[in-house]
């Protein structure tokens, strides 16, 4: 039976992950016959299916929005990890396992590959509880390519701020809490983060350096292109 690609795009609030999801996805729709995909027919779902953690279910919505939001306080870092565990379950049983079963394309913004860099680094819990709750809860389901987006760590963080304070300006959601963490902090996770892509090369396409948007789209092109003919082989 066919089985669909699961990708996931990791890095630092800030480091353009919403951007270039949304780029990728509309270049796999413009590209589904090239990639041996069904493409859209009329009372179909797209072939791609894009979704975020925490998020993208009405559960994780909920998580997300206790697990982000600044007035979130004295939240324990074992309890802000099961928070991202449960939303992540949540995730796969409502929306990513079926999509994959049904041969569709899964972009994924954030996976565990953050739980790991943000819990077990930031937090400094480790990545061996992270590893093994994946293995447990999430049946130990591996992403087909993580794209790793690491810019410079300060760009990240003032991109990240400015964003975070236009959309509380905007709209009123406050998803902060995280950005208001010392620097220290991300300094763990940014290094978490190296550890991991070295850890997991063959999964892992880390895109290094304070790029445009465009050059940073070209690397992901080239490296989901590559992906998807080996997919195609097998």
């Amino acid at each position: 039976m066919p089985r669909g690609l699961f990708i996931t795009l990791e890095g630092l609030d800030g480091s353009g992950k919403t951007t270039q999801i949304k780029r990728l996805a509309e270049w796999l729709e413009k590209h589904a016959s090239a990639v041996n995909a069904a493409g859209a027919v009329p009372g179909r779902a797209s072939r791609v299916l894009v979704t975020r953690q925490p998020g993208g279910t009405e559960t994780g919505d909920r998580i997300r929005a206790l697990s982000l939001d600044s007035k979130t306080q004295g939240l324990s870092p074992m309890t802000e990890m099961a928070l991202m565990f449960a939303d992540r379950a949540q995730s796969i049983a409502e929306l990513i396992q079926p999509a994959i079963d049904a041969d569709r394309i899964v972009l994924c913004d954030r996976f565990t590959d953050s739980t790991e860099a943000y819990q077990g680094g930031g937090r400094q819990l480790g990545s061996q509880i992270v590893l093994e709750l994946h293995r447990l809860l999430c049946g130990n389901l591996q992403p087909d390519l993580t794209l790793l987006l690491l810019p410079s760590l300060q760009s990240s963080l003032e991109r990240a701020r400015r964003r975070n304070d236009r959309v509380t300006a905007t709209t009123g959601a406050d998803e902060s809490r995280f950005e208001s963490e010392k620097d220290a902090f991300y300094g763990r996770v940014w290094e978490k983060y190296e550890e991991i892509a070295q850890r997991e090369s063959e999964r892992v396409v880390a895109i290094r350096g304070n790029l445009s948007i465009q050059e940073v789209h070209e690397q992901i092109v080239e490296a989901v292109s590559e992906r998807l003919l080996l997919a195609e082989k097998k």
